[in-house]
């Protein structure tokens, strides 16, 4: 039926007989643009780039993780030598990033006897389909199965998953939406949990309104003033980084808000051991929704938590000025999970959360 006799019948029907078959110029044009808006919405979805069809069992090598479906993901690792390795961290980089991220705490890391992979995500980094959303199935499915490849290649060691931002939340998802991954702990830095449920309502609106219109366009954040760190020889070095993603497809914006919807709801899910860090000077993800995890977190299992909050901590804990004072943190919690921090970030943060 064509769009012209489709508007005719819907007057006749709205005005009640056949004898009134007029409708008026402005009923026409009101119609006609609600159903050329729902056209364009139909037509205008965030897309998700779903994972192909499973053709391996999944394959890590030395530089390259090859997931069930063929694609095949770099990897950095870094392995003491076997005889001196006493535990594993597998670091799940944050939005827009990639595997690099942990070269400075990788090489801390294996110096003192931890084993450390890092690989990049899909749509990010060196991985194909750069800049598009794979979706969070296929998110916690890599994940996974690379955390079993793992286990399989570290026998009898610990294994610990690492998350910054968005790492952080994917590791939250992984953890609470499957039971098939175990590991002997969570590290989450300032992880993704800025759910929507906490965001002003025109961003909700703004973000939904350009996802279902224009998923395809790209935002820079220019004009934004947010410090991420205070170590800004390391940030003009991502300035400058090819691999780090500078524009941003709305669609991809709204997966992520999708992803850390997930990972604040499900706060009281978590049941792994888990250390929670987080920086007072965090510009990115807010204070609100990351201390409303944390408590949401620790109703549930206090006993096997811990939040460590940094005074001069920023969004990249992991690479600020003081990020070596995390490390030690981090290899200290690994090692005694139950003990103070040597750096007392524990302390500080159960004063200002009330704990």
């Amino acid at each position: 039926m064509s769009t012209h006799k489709r508007l005719s019948r819907s007057n006749r029907i709205i005005n009640g007989s056949n004898r009134h078959r007029y409708a008026s110029p402005v009923f026409t044009t009101r119609l006609w643009l609600c159903s050329l808006l729902l056209t364009l919405l139909s037509g205008c979805l965030p897309g998700i780039h779903k994972p192909g069809a499973t053709i391996t069992a999944g394959q890590l090598l030395a530089k390259q993780y090859i997931t069930p479906d063929g694609v095949h993901l770099p990897v950095t690792q870094w392995l003491p030598q076997p005889d001196k390795t006493s535990a594993v961290l597998v670091a799940i980089h944050g939005f827009n990033d990639y595997n690099h991220f942990f070269q400075q705490p990788g090489d801390y890391f294996q110096q003192r006897g931890i084993a450390c992979y890092a690989y990049d995500q899909r749509g990010f980094g060196g991985s194909p389909l750069r800049g598009l959303w794979s979706g969070i199935d296929a998110y916690i499915q890599d994940l996974d199965v690379f955390v079993q490849l793992v286990k399989d290649k570290h026998p009898g060691l610990p294994v610990y998953l690492l998350g910054e931002s968005m790492g952080g939340a994917v590791i939250i998802a992984a953890m609470t939406k499957t039971a098939k991954i175990r590991v002997n702990g969570l590290i989450l830095a300032a992880p993704a949990v800025w759910a929507r449920a906490t965001m002003p309502w025109y961003q909700q609106g703004l973000l939904w309104t350009l996802a279902h219109t224009l998923p395809w366009l790209t935002l820079t954040g220019k004009g934004i003033k947010v410090m991420p760190s205070d170590n800004i020889a390391m940030l003009r070095a991502l300035g400058k980084d090819p691999l780090v993603i500078k524009a941003t497809r709305v669609e991809t914006l709204y997966g992520l808000a999708d992803l850390m919807d997930i990972a604040q709801q499900n706060a009281g899910r978590i049941n792994e051991k888990t250390l929670v860090l987080y920086g007072d000077r965090d510009e990115i993800i807010p204070r609100q929704p990351t201390y409303q995890f944390v408590q949401h977190m620790l109703q549930a299992q206090q006993q096997k938590k811990m939040v460590a909050l940094y005074k001069n901590g920023y969004h990249m804990l992991l690479r600020d000025l003081q990020a070596p004072v995390l490390w030690q943190d981090i290899i200290a919690w690994i090692q005694s999970p139950s003990a103070p921090l040597p750096s007392g970030a524990d302390k500080y943060a159960q004063q200002v959360l009330g704990l």
